[in-house]
């Protein structure tokens, strides 16, 4: 298991491989469909409003809620839309499930990010966290922008330095 605390360095993204187990610890950010439009919006229109750094990030594909946590798919349109644009901002690894496009293989690529999945046990997860706070999108409920901050987070690394773990040619 490899241990991987936030912020992510550059150095640590270039020695990660597909298949690799990590464990994940420090500040990671929360978002599904409803709010990575938004905070890709404000990114790109109004960065100054944005009132987190994304610099050596981690976006976990996710709503907080009493239940708990656990990955949504990724392969969303309004989420997996959002990962280019948040990995060319400074998030530098993207937690959920299921496949990705080829084209999302090459933007983390570009951007030296990579994608990792979790998982779907949310009694798990939701025992690695710490603490939790809205950062921004409060109205969008459970759905809105949270920090947590997590100790060991379990993840693989499903998609890196173009390699996918979801088809034998390398992406999908």
């Amino acid at each position: 298991m490899i241990e991987v605390h936030t912020p992510v360095s550059k150095e640590c993204i270039s020695k990660l491989q597909i298949g690799d187990q990590i464990e994940i610890s420090g500040i990671i950010y929360t978002g599904r469909d409803a709010v990575l439009p938004k905070l890709v919006k404000l990114c790109q229109e109004n960065p100054k409003q944005l009132k987190v750094s994304l610099e050596g990030g981690v976006m976990f594909h996710t709503a907080v809620s009493s239940a708990g946590i656990g990955p949504t798919s990724s392969n969303k349109l309004e989420i997996e839309s959002s990962i280019g644009p948040l990995s060319e901002k400074g998030i530098k690894i993207h937690l959920g499930k299921g496949a990705l496009s080829k084209e999302t293989t090459k933007l983390l690529k570009k951007y030296n990010a990579i994608y990792a999945i979790t998982p779907p046990v949310t009694a798990l997860l939701t025992s690695k966290i710490i603490s939790t706070e809205v950062i921004m999108f409060p109205e969008e409920g459970m759905e809105a922008l949270h920090k947590l901050k997590v100790s060991a987070i379990p993840a693989i690394v499903a998609i890196a330095h173009g390699e996918s773990l979801f088809c034998e040619s390398g992406s999908k």
